[in-house]
């Protein structure tokens, strides 16, 4: 059956800010400390969302996770209230609290890496949640990932929701920041990157490699793909150092269109062979080298962070970030895909600025499932975009969201009352259920 690819966008959530967590991801630690207005970044995402459904494209939500953690804090070794807890962390270790109220989960790039139901060997689209276990503020998010996967992916009979690998060094799984399926009518490929070898000691980096090899394996295995399907590509630790952090800052791909950085991977020249013999003359792969588009401006621009938007006659158009179009360089090359013909037909920007102040593009903030017609009606909650969960999701941010947050603020226990109250809200309207360990767990202390 023909499948559509659905962009599952994380909602930014009400703690978003700018608490520079992420080493080598430049533009986090750039943006270190500045205030951030959280409402503005909410209604950016849905901006983003809306006009990738006015593209054509196909278009689901998944929530916010509950900031901050005060469950972790208090494994950590702080009690009391959840004031106190709050307080206390702020004094003592102001880095756990900024880590423990962190956003991220907004960039649902990470939050998974998937199959459809055509690749897997017992035909159910799989989803592998990711373990993130390279930062201590992204490690928070795969319990909760899971449990909302569950729900949105329920039907047994069509999907299958694995649980995150063992957060160990040598399975080390960013999701699909790392992963690019790529189908033309000859075959299709699973194009997994990693930085972290299976074997013998990782390259000696200025940054760290986050996603190990032996994830990437693991994942091609619980998704049954065949061996033939699965094609394991190292990351160029240069490009890592620049900036790259997931392979998705200097590469994308849809469909039988692939576009690259030379310095994201390996012996690029010799993956294009790989690609290209097992894909056929369909696949086009356009490289930029470094001479057309210096590594370091393609990091701070992010145009192979842009989202591939899959419209109904099959044809792609390229929604950049704003920042990819004021670049010469880059809006050069975004210029050239489109000239050099195949399913490229424009390139279009968008302001995605509040997101991309941590590193995030318009790719980093979608998770692409594709589903068939049927998979598509089969979703648990009440997740696809309209019209209508739009104009709701709109006047639900603008009830709950603050227009200025600090990393100050993060110790006001008012955020966090303001953050569940919020939560429970967004449950209702997602149809979602009780998800959230607050909403489960009545023993927890309250704020006071």
């Amino acid at each position: 059956m023909a499948t559509r690819t659905y962009n599952f966008d994380g909602i930014v959530g009400p703690t978003h800010g700018y608490g520079g967590l992420s080493p080598g991801n430049l533009a986090s630690m750039r943006h270190r400390g500045a205030p951030a207005n959280p409402r503005a970044a909410a209604l950016q995402g849905l901006d983003k969302m809306r006009r990738v459904h006015d593209l054509g494209g196909c278009q689901a939500v998944l929530p916010p996770q509950p900031r901050p953690d005060v469950r972790w804090l208090r494994r950590l070794g702080f009690t009391g209230s959840d004031a106190a807890v709050l307080r206390r962390c702020s004094a003592e270790a102001p880095d756990l609290l900024r880590a423990a109220s962190s956003a991220s989960a907004m960039w649902t790039a990470n939050a998974a890496t998937v199959a459809p139901s055509s690749d897997s060997g017992d035909g159910r689209v799989h989803l592998t949640v990711a373990n993130l276990a390279t930062m201590a503020h992204r490690s928070l998010e795969p319990p909760t990932t899971f449990r909302v996967l569950r729900r949105v992916f329920a039907s047994a009979e069509h999907f299958v929701v694995h649980e995150p690998l063992p957060a160990v060094p040598p399975l080390f799984d960013e999701g699909a920041a790392n992963h690019t399926r790529l189908t033309t009518t000859q075959g299709r490929v699973h194009l997994f990157a990693w930085g972290r070898a299976a074997t013998g000691p990782d390259p000696q980096l200025r940054f760290p490699a986050r996603q190990g090899e032996l994830a990437s394996r693991a994942v091609a295995r619980l998704h049954q793909l065949r061996p033939e399907e699965a094609l394991f590509w190292q990351q160029n630790p240069a490009g890592i150092d620049a900036g790259a952090f997931h392979t998705d800052v200097l590469a994308v791909g849809e469909g039988a269109f692939f576009m690259m950085h030379e310095a994201a991977f390996v012996e690029p020249d010799a993956l294009r062979e790989a690609l290209a013999a097992r894909l056929g003359h369909e696949l086009q792969i356009v490289v930029a080298n470094s001479a057309e588009l210096p590594v370091a401006e393609a990091v701070a621009a992010y145009p192979f962070n842009s989202e591939l938007i899959e419209r109904s006659d099959g044809s792609l158009v390229i929604l950049a970030p704003q920042e990819a179009w004021q670049s010469d360089a880059s809006r050069a090359f975004l210029q050239r895909v489109v000239a050099e013909g195949g399913p490229v037909v424009d390139v279009e920007a968008i302001d995605v600025n509040a997101s991309m102040n941590n590193g995030g593009g318009p790719a980093c903030l979608r998770l692409r499932v594709p589903l068939t017609e049927t998979e598509a009606s089969s979703l648990g909650a009440r997740v696809t975009y309209d019209a209508a969960l739009d104009g709701e999701l709109r006047a639900w941010v603008q009830r709950h969201y603050r227009d200025r947050l600090t990393l100050e603020d993060l110790s006001d226990p008012e955020l966090l009352t303001e953050v569940h109250t919020a939560l429970d809200e967004l449950s209702e309207i997602l149809e979602l259920g009780s998800v959230y360990d607050f909403q489960t767990d009545p023993s927890a202390p309250n704020a006071s």
